[in-house]
C-alpha cells in the first residue's frame, strides 16, 4: 500500500537509510466532473528516490520539485514517489512497477546509478517517458537532465577562500564520478581565486547516503586543519559536524544541496541549493501536450536549477556584494569557472587558453592544483 506523504513526519533524513524501498505518495489533485477537463485522466508521474526524503538533502530537493509540479498542474497530474530505492536491480523493479502496474507514463529517475536500470525498463516499456538525473546515455523514450552545479561550487569556493583562516577546506565526496569531480575542482578554483595558497582536502565516502560515515569524514577533515567544510553527500551530517566544531574551532560549512541552517545555525556560510520544480513542471506539460522529446538538459544558475543561497547575513556587506557580483558574472558568462590556465595537481597544464567545453567537463577525471589527493577509479 502507498503511504500518504503527510504521514511520513517520522521519516527524518538522519533516522536511518531504509533497506527496502518504501513508497512515499500517490497524491493528485481531484478533478471536478463539472468541467470538461475532468473527462481526461491525469498524467501519472513516478519519482524514484535513492534515500529517505527527510528534511534536507538531495532527495528532499527533488521532493520539493515534485510538490511544486503538483501545485502548478493540479488535476492534470497524479504523482507516485518511492523513496529509499537502491541503485541496481531494485531500481529496475520499482520503475517497471510504476509503469506496468501503476500506470505511470512519465518517470523521473533521480540518482546517477539509476541510468542502466532506467534504460532497460525504457526499452521494455516504450509507452512511457523517462527522465534520468545526471546521465550520459539516452534512448528514444529516455532523456537526461542535470544542472551545472559547478557554477555554484565556484562561488562557494570563493566565499570559503575569503572566510577561511587556515586556508584549508574539507570536502566530503560521495563517488568519484565526473559530476562530483567537477564540483571539487570548481570549489578549489573559486577558493584559490580568493586565496592563491588555499588547499582542498577530499575524503571519499563511496556512498551517497550514510550519515555516520559523512560525519566521521567531516571530523577527520577538521582534525586535518580544515576550517571550512562542504560536501557532495545526501544528509545534513556534514553541516552538523561543522556546527559541533563551530565554537571550539570556528568551522564553517557551505551546505549542499539544501539550505541547512536548521542543522548548522551558526556554522553555515551559505548553501548550494537545487531547484527542480520549474523543470519538472515543464517536462510534464510537454508529455501532456505531446511535445516531449528525448533531449538532454544541462542548466546552470541562469536556468534556476541551481544557485548559491542562504548566505550568512552577518558576513561583511563588501563580502556579500563581491559574491553577488561574481554570481552575476557567471550568469552573464563573463566568468567561466573552467577557463585557462588550468593546471592539474601534478603540475601538468590541462588548458592553456580558452575554456573547457561541455564534453571535457562531463568527462572530468582529474584534480586541479590545490586539491590534495587523486581521483580514484569510478565504480
Amino acid at each position: 500500500m502507498l503511504k500518504n506523504l503527510s504521514r511520513r513526519g517520522a521519516c527524518a533524513l538522519l533516522a536511518a537509510s531504509a533497506a527496502v524501498a518504501a513508497p512515499v505518495t500517490a497524491l493528485g489533485a481531484a478533478s471536478s466532473p463539472s468541467t470538461s477537463a475532468a473527462a481526461k485522466a491525469p498524467l501519472v508521474v513516478g519519482f524514484v528516490y535513492v534515500t529517505p526524503v527527510g528534511e534536507a538533502g538531495w532527495t528532499y530537493q527533488h521532493e520539493l520539485g515534485r510538490r511544486e509540479m503538483e501545485r502548478s498542474l493540479g488535476a492534470r497530474v497524479r504523482t507516485i514517489a518511492v523513496e529509499s530505492v537502491a541503485e541496481g536491480a531494485d531500481a529496475e523493479r520499482v520503475m517497471r512497477d510504476l509503469v506496468a502496474q501503476q500506470g505511470a507514463t512519465l518517470v523521473f529517475a533521480t540518482s546517477f546509478g539509476y541510468l542502466e536500470p532506467a534504460l532497460r525498463v525504457a526499452a521494455e516499456l516504450p509507452q512511457a517517458r523517462f527522465e534520468h538525473a545526471g546521465g550520459y546515455k539516452s534512448a528514444l523514450n529516455l532523456a537526461t537532465y542535470d544542472a551545472r552545479y559547478y557554477e555554484a561550487r565556484w562561488l562557494a569556493g570563493w566565499l570559503a577562500g575569503r572566510a577561511s583562516k587556515s586556508g584549508v577546506a574539507g570536502y566530503v565526496a560521495g563517488f568519484p564520478v565526473p559530476e562530483v569531480v567537477q564540483g571539487i575542482n570548481a570549489f578549489a578554483l573559486g577558493m584559490r581565486a580568493a586565496n592563491p595558497n588555499a588547499t582542498v582536502r577530499v575524503v571519499w565516502l563511496n556512498t551517497w547516503f550514510d550519515p555516520a560515515k559523512e560525519r566521521d569524514a567531516a571530523q577527520t577533515l577538521v582534525d586535518q586543519g580544515a576550517d571550512v567544510l562542504t560536501h557532495h553527500s545526501a544528509s545534513p551530517a556534514v553541516a552538523q559536524a561543522a556546527q559541533a566544531n563551530f565554537r571550539s574551532r570556528g568551522v564553517r560549512v557551505v551546505s549542499y544541496p539544501s539550505d541547512m541552517r536548521a542543522f548548522a545555525p551558526d556554522a553555515q556560510l551559505a548553501a548550494i541549493v537545487h531547484r527542480w520544480g520549474g523543470f519538472y513542471t515543464r517536462v510534464a506539460e510537454r508529455v501532456i501536450d505531446g511535445s516531449w522529446r528525448p533531449e538532454p538538459v544541462w542548466g546552470g544558475i541562469a536556468s534556476g536549477m541551481v544557485d548559491i543561497d542562504a548566505v550568512d547575513a552577518a558576513l561583511p556587506k563588501e563580502l556579500r556584494a563581491g559574491l553577488e557580483s561574481r554570481r552575476a558574472a557567471i550568469v552573464g558568462r563573463t566568468l567561466t569557472p573552467f577557463s585557462a590556465p588550468l593546471v592539474d595537481n601534478a603540475g601538468t597544464t590541462r588548458l592553456a587558453r580558452g575554456a573547457l567545453g561541455d564534453a571535457e567537463i562531463k568527462s572530468m577525471d582529474w584534480f586541479v592544483a590545490g586539491v590534495v589527493g587523486s581521483v580514484p577509479k569510478a565504480r
